[in-house]
């Protein structure tokens, strides 16, 4: 990886083209951010439309693994197996190891629909036909 002040010196030069936009977009972040216009307007939707409850996994070894470096909780492992479940971009549970860990309080049918979303694997829907899966 480059260090940070050779990126930055392109991504500034990027934000003066019109290429990507700098500032702060994602709250509780700290430091300067920068993303493609449309990403800034995609933002601003979900920001106006609020929480929807949608569920949304991630593998560990992902970028976006943030979990114990920019956002709070223990650091999620980015080798291995591990996931990372987030409610409405927030991080609430993980499994690592074969273990479920809520990351914040749940009830008990938000705690089964966790786990189910972290221990389920989702087959893409063009391998579907081809491995046999229906659903």
């Amino acid at each position: 990886m480059p260090p940070w002040r050779d990126l930055l010196r392109v991504l500034r030069r990027l934000e003066g083209r019109g290429d990507v936009r700098g500032g702060r977009f994602v709250a509780g972040v700290s430091g300067e951010q920068f993303a493609r216009p449309e990403a800034v307007e995609r933002l601003r939707t979900i920001r106006r439309a609020g929480p929807s409850g949608s569920l949304v996994t991630i593998g560990g070894a992902d970028p976006l693994n943030l979990v114990g470096l920019l956002l709070p909780g223990p650091r999620v492992a980015s080798t291995g197996p591990g996931r990372i479940l987030y409610r409405d971009g927030v991080p609430i549970a993980v499994r690592e190891a074969g273990q479920v860990r809520h990351l914040v309080d749940l009830d008990e049918a938000s705690a089964w629909r966790a786990r189910d979303a972290l221990v389920r694997r989702s087959v893409p829907p063009l391998l579907r036909g081809y491995l046999g899966h229906t659903a």
